[in-house]
C-alpha cells in the first residue's frame, strides 16, 4: 500500500442529484439576494403554489414537473448574470482538505466492561 501524502478530496462533478441540489441551492441564494428583482421572485413561489393548490389540473405528474422546471429555469435565466455567476462561484468553491491515514496499532483501544450505577 503506497503512502500518498498529496491526495486531495474533491467534490464529484456532475450527476443528476448533484446538479439538482446545486440548482436548488442557487435558487434559494438568489431568492435571498436583494439585487434580484422582487417580481422575478414570484416565479419560484408561483410554481410551488401551483404544485400544492392545483396538483390535479392535468393528468399525471409530468405537468407539475414541467411547470416547476420552467419556472426555475426562467427565474435563473432572468436574474442578472453577474449575480448568478457570483452565487455559482460561491457554490463551486472547493474547501481544501487533506487525507490522514488512520494510525495502525491498538494502543488507543481500552478493553472494559460497562455498567450503570443505580
Amino acid at each position: 500500500m503506497s503512502q500518498e501524502k498529496d491526495r486531495k478530496i474533491t467534490p464529484t462533478s456532475g450527476g443528476f442529484i448533484y446538479d439538482l441540489t446545486k440548482r436548488i441551492k442557487l435558487i434559494l441564494r438568489l431568492m435571498g439576494d436583494s439585487r434580484v428583482n422582487p417580481l422575478l421572485k414570484i416565479l419560484p413561489v408561483f410554481s410551488l403554489v401551483y404544485l400544492f393548490v392545483f396538483p390535479d389540473l392535468a393528468p399525471g405528474p409530468l405537468d407539475d414537473g414541467a411547470v416547476i422546471w420552467l419556472a426555475a429555469f426562467l427565474f435563473v435565466e432572468l436574474c442578472p448574470p453577474e449575480v448568478v455567476q457570483e452565487h455559482v462561484a460561491a457554490l463551486d468553491q472547493v474547501v481544501p482538505g487533506e487525507w490522514h491515514d488512520v494510525p495502525k496499532g491498538d494502543d488507543d483501544v481500552i478493553d472494559a466492561e460497562y455498567w450503570e450505577e443505580k
